[in-house]
């Protein structure tokens, strides 16, 4: 195994000091060239007693001196009689403790790992070994070699170990015959390994291009690929077209592929509004439930709550305000027909209304329950209503299956005990969320739906705000109104008129909302780097960590993300003695950081101040890194109120730098003061309901920092996001269903 630059060391395994069983990280003691040597690096299922050939460069580690890095290994089955006893007693083999292991070792000698794997009966020969006992370790030895040689097969084509697991889980033991047979059943649900490395391993073989298990493979890739882009389903000429570009055989061949598909139920065809579409099973499964339920929603509606107006006319005297008359159309719409649509910008009086609706419901003796989908959006919703609200994850309590998805204790069976559910910022909750969120409703519960339908869409698939809003099926109540107390915000007023098609007021230097013109990428970075270190924090006292957010278009280029993440963090929390810092995989962590969450992890614990603790940490919570544990391999990060412990693997993984965060990302947030940089802005990301997203997540100061023309050509261009989804043409009866935005 040749490895290029890389210094080789071999040896046998004295001893395995730390092992994660979730990406295989592994510290070990390795006697080799008559030393003890470190080795870190990913090693499955390695146990003492194995003699490995392992490939890598020395290292220095801050704490534990130098290490040996590895980045490949090949390992050598036990050949000595006391390699093979460290081995067998080390626990490698279920069912093989010490003292079995030396009564084996004391047998059968140095042919004892071959009498386990080709004559496991023989073990039965040995006393306090059954007949029944010695297939068993037999059995148990071919499993954990039968891992490693697909391991071994699979990295040879970059299959991580984590990776090969879920093979071996899915096929066992016919594992590699099932990748040799078919290498595209990696890329199968559950497993979900790339195409491209499935692919490989088929022209490794020679398999043909028309094969039609690499054509059935390359549809289900396209349409999963068009997930993370938003689409809940694809137009069937256009899937058909991008399927035959992309594995290069004649369209024919992938409308046959398709075909069989449909007729396995692995994916689904609808026809909606004269034309095919085609979904995966899932996002099918979603949206058609969601259509369902809320037809049934429809038809099986709360009990009302009649007399409105006198409800209302208390609430006003209670707190002492007078609701304008969409305000009160929205609240008799929750109170009579049992489902609200509320939608507006901000300054049009959500909060108000949703204070009343929960004033009154609680007055009627309802158990009303409030829900977001984000920490930090549900923190706000608290201090708007004050009342308690949950994270929708948390509220539906969610746990995790053996391929870690989620999945929720609360549904059908377990329905949430409440008579009333407001969830809001619902422009972020894709379908297979909101499908949950349906599932635990109880019968005749009131839905109360909050969001901004001209922020951008979910992360996730489908476009549930804006379809359930087109469909014109339910009770809509649009605040366009901006009250008052909100006109004196310059952050307000500009907002409304981004969304309207106008040009914001750009000129005023004494409000809230501010714009410095620049036209130097270079200029325009060391004025926000300024503005974030030095000039607001002596202006306002604002913290650069705490209450100022840099926003971006995008990642890239000087003015993105990666960029400017780099020049925050020497202005803002530079390198000192008194700072740990490590850097792990090409990622830098320092204490004090900011940083931000960028997948879901629903198994990582959680801890508060009063003890109480659980689990999750969901894309997009922030917090800031207060301890670097060297000895402890864990980074402890603050999150709101939540301590959070970070293995550096996982750090490494799904931390990133949050000085500066793209406007997605930023989705569910609110931050006192944002700086935006609106230059040289990359074409696909130089859109109207980007920007107006940016401007609305600012609470006390907004500053514009680039070009005038960029921002009248973001506001110019409407095209929002486009997004093939069928729930409206499900709500009206296949009648509506390409939703492009």
């Amino acid at each position: 195994m040749a490895q290029d630059g890389l210094l080789e060391l071999y040896g046998s395994v004295e001893n395995v000091v730390y092992h994660n069983d979730k990406n295989q990280y592994t510290v070990l003691e390795l006697h080799a060239q008559d030393a003890l040597v470190t080795v870190v690096g990913a090693f499955p299922f390695v146990s003492t007693g194995e003699e490995l050939h392992v490939y890598g460069r020395w290292t220095t580690h801050p704490s534990f001196g130098e290490q040996f890095k590895a980045e490949a290994f090949e390992r050598s089955r036990p050949a000595t009689t006391a390699a093979m006893l460290k081995y067998l007693s080390s626990g490698a083999i279920k069912g093989v403790g010490k003292a079995t292991a030396s009564r084996i070792i004391e047998t059968f000698g140095g042919k004892s790992l071959e009498i386990i794997e080709k004559e496991p009966e023989r073990l039965a020969q040995i006393k306090g070994i059954s007949r029944e006992k010695a297939l068993e370790i037999g059995k148990e030895l071919h499993r954990v070699y039968g891992i490693r040689e697909l391991m071994t097969f699979l990295g040879a084509y970059g299959v991580r170990p984590e990776e090969a697991v879920l093979v071996w889980k899915a096929f066992g033991e016919a594992s590699a015959a099932c990748v040799q047979e078919d290498p595209y059943c990696l890329c199968s649900e559950g497993i979900d390994i790339s195409f491209d490395i499935a692919d490989s391993i088929a022209q490794s073989m020679e398999k043909p291009r028309d094969d039609q298990g690499r054509v059935q493979a390359g549809i289900l890739y396209v349409l999963r690929h068009n997930l993370l882009n938003g689409h809940t389903c694809l137009p069937a000429d256009k899937l058909c077209a991008a399927a035959s570009h992309l594995l290069g055989v004649e369209l024919s061949d992938v409308q046959d592929a398709l075909y069989i598909l449909c007729e396995n139920f692995h994916t689904v065809r609808e026809t909606i509004r004269g034309r095919e579409f085609i979904f995966l099973w899932q996002q099918h499964c979603s949206e058609s439930y969601i259509a369902g339920r809320m037809e049934e929603m429809l038809s099986m509606p709360p009990k009302a709550i009649h007399k409105a107006q006198e409800h209302i006319l208390k609430t006003e005297a209670k707190f002492g305000i007078s609701y304008a008359q969409k305000q009160k159309e929205a609240i008799c719409a929750a109170l009579e027909q049992g489902i609200l649509i509320l939608t507006g910008g901000p300054g049009t009086g959500k909060t108000t209304i949703l204070k009343g609706i929960i004033q009154i419901l609680k007055e009627m003796g309802e158990v009303v329950f409030l829900a977001a989908p984000t920490g930090r959006a549900a923190k706000r919703m608290s201090e708007l209503t004050g009342e308690e609200a949950k994270t929708i994850h948390r509220m539906l309590q969610v746990e995790w299956d053996e391929q870690d998805r989620p999945v929720f204790a609360k549904n059908e069976r377990n329905p949430l005990e409440c008579d009333c559910l407001v969830i809001d910022e619902l422009s972020m909750v894709d379908s297979f969320l909101f499908e949950s969120v349906l599932r635990a409703l109880p019968l005749s519960c009131r839905l109360i739906l909050v969001g901004d339908s001209d922020q951008l869409p979910s992360v996730g698939a489908g476009n549930v705000l804006g379809d359930l809003i087109a469909s014109r099926r339910f009770p809509t109540v649009q605040l366009k109104e901006i009250f008052r107390q909100s006109m004196e915000s310059l952050i307000v007023l500009n907002a409304h008129r981004i969304v309207e098609g106008k040009q914001p007021e750009l000129l005023k230097r004494d409000n809230d909302f501010f714009f410095m013109p620049q036209s130097d990428p270079q200029l325009a970075g060391d004025l926000i780097v300024s503005l974030c270190a030095k000039r607001l924090p002596a202006s306002y006292g604002y913290s650069p960590v705490g209450d100022i957010q840099v926003l971006c278009p995008g990642r890239k280029g000087e003015l993105g993300t990666v960029e400017l993440n780099k020049r925050l963090r020497e202005a803002v929390n530079p390198k000192s003695r008194e700072k740990a810092e490590i850097s792990i995989g090409g990622a830098l962590f320092r204490q004090g950081d900011k940083v931000m969450q960028i997948r879901n992890n629903y198994d990582l614990p959680w801890t508060r101040e009063d003890g109480t603790g659980g689990q999750g940490i969901f894309n997009g919570d922030m917090g800031v890194i207060t301890q670097i544990d060297r000895a402890g391999g864990v980074l402890r990060v603050q999150v709101d109120e939540k301590e959070v412990l970070y293995d550096f693997e996982h750090a490494a993984n799904e931390l990133e730098a949050a000085y500066a965060v793209t406007v997605h990302k930023s989705q569910g947030n609110e931050f006192t003061a944002v700086v935006l940089p609106v230059l040289k802005t990359p074409t696909q990301l130089c859109y109207r309901n980007l920007l107006y997203t940016a401007v609305t997540r600012a609470k006390k100061i907004l500053i514009l920092v680039g070009r005038r023309e960029v921002i009248a050509q973001m506001i110019e261009n409407d095209r929002k996001t486009r997004r093939y989804t069928g729930l409206l043409g499900f709500l009206n009866g296949a009648g509506e269903g390409e939703n492009i935005k």
